[in-house]
């Protein structure tokens, strides 16, 4: 008798793409790996579906691309429920538990996917995680991890953490890599100029996070330094998500901020890019080209680490970080809890380097699994054993 093929579902339900290269890599690699495996990327837009296709490149017949729809009257509903919780998110994962319902695994980055453990008929569904975020914010390691079957972790960090905390087993985790980075081709990246001048790139990378985040309070400060001093070129790119809401609201603690427009004038500076969310935001454009990061408690800290470079951390408000695991990354550079400051910090950042570099290079390790088995490879294997299991 032929054993049943099993149906993997790749799952993209965000309102931006900075998750997909995650997760889409490792789509090819199942595909060619594993025969017995049939796949479909279930997305919530075309802009989705056309990200996961351009990561994926041509795939063969048993890859199916679906978009994900939820009935219309739900959308008035929806643009006012979004500005204070995921409801998008969630009506999507209920609208669609049909589908849901046809796959053996689900393939996810994030965790509003769990919601599909409520939910009547999709108790035979195994959800395995590939996390987007490399960081150490004490929201990348909830107990709400332990709800997934399968967590596939880039390095020895996010592995040691979970096991300490008592939130994973040692059998729900497989460590892989980060599969990213085999997304990208980073020579290519690193040799890319944006200025017409050799002078120092510094890549501004805040968080909408509103009680971490630098933007709220020192985000225009910054803009003005670089607008009034030209030894620095600057990229602003911030989080993908943070010029995608007007309001902001947090799950680490109650807060809630009002993102404001920039203003036309910072786009005229000569030495100055904004990019608020174009493809480059997400596919390490920036932090490949930048010589300093300079940011607050974004994840693309690890990212920007594949080179070792100068950093500098923004710390608006008031963290006492420097014991404290959640800010660990804030050990790669400077902390500035002053805008007045910030001049200095930069300017001498290329100098304090020869300090942090050590530092740098170790959690790079610890973070990142690199093995010379791909990551997205290390991934596949990973998917398809867990499921013959």
């Amino acid at each position: 008798m032929t054993a049943r093929r099993l149906k993997v579902g790749f799952l993209y339900n965000h309102e931006a793409g900075h998750q997909v290269r995650h997760s889409a890599v490792v789509i090819p690699e199942l595909l060619a790996r594993h025969l017995e495996l049939d796949v479909m990327v279930l997305a919530t837009s075309d802009a989705l579906l056309e990200t996961v296709r351009a990561v994926c490149g041509p795939v063969d017949e048993r890859c199916r691309f679906v978009k994900l729809s939820v009935p219309g009257w739900h959308r008035p509903l929806a643009s006012l429920l979004d500005t204070v919780l995921p409801f998008s998110r969630l009506d999507q994962l209920y609208s669609n538990r049909a589908a849901f319902a046809r796959l053996d695994a689900l393939i996810v980055t994030e965790g509003t996917s769990l919601f599909l453990r409520k939910l009547q008929g999709l108790e035979h569904l195994k959800i395995l995680r590939i996390d987007h975020g490399p960081g150490d914010r004490a929201i990348g390691f909830t107990k709400s991890f332990g709800g997934n079957d399968l967590v596939l972790l880039p390095g020895a960090k996010q592995r040691d953490r979970f096991l300490q905390l008592g939130y994973l087993k040692p059998e729900q985790i497989a460590v892989i890599g980060y599969a990213k980075f085999e997304s990208i081709d980073l020579r290519a990246g690193r040799a890319r100029k944006f200025f017409g001048n050799d002078k120092p790139i510094v890549v501004y990378n805040p968080h909408p996070e509103p009680r971490l985040s630098s933007w709220y309070d020192m985000g225009m400060p910054v803009l003005d330094y670089f607008a009034g001093n030209s030894d620095f070129n600057l990229i602003f790119a911030p989080h993908v998500m943070l010029f995608k809401r007007r309001l902001h609201l947090t799950v680490e603690g109650f807060a809630m901020k009002w993102r404001h427009d920039l203003a036309e004038k910072y786009k005229s500076y000569p030495n100055i890019i904004i990019d608020t969310g174009s493809s480059a935001s997400l596919d390490m454009t920036y932090t490949l080209a930048a010589d300093i990061y300079l940011g607050d408690v974004s994840s693309q800290i690890y990212e920007f680490l594949i080179e070792p470079r100068p950093c500098v951390f923004l710390n608006a408000h008031g963290a006492k970080w420097e014991n404290d695991p959640n800010y660990a990354f804030w050990h790669f550079g400077k902390v500035v809890n002053d805008m007045a400051d910030l001049g200095a910090a930069l300017k001498s950042a290329r100098a304090d380097h020869t300090a942090y570099r050590p530092v740098q290079e170790k959690a790079f390790k610890e973070t990142f699994d690199i093995q010379p088995t791909p990551a997205a490879v290390r991934a596949a294997d990973a998917i398809a054993g867990f499921l013959r299991t």
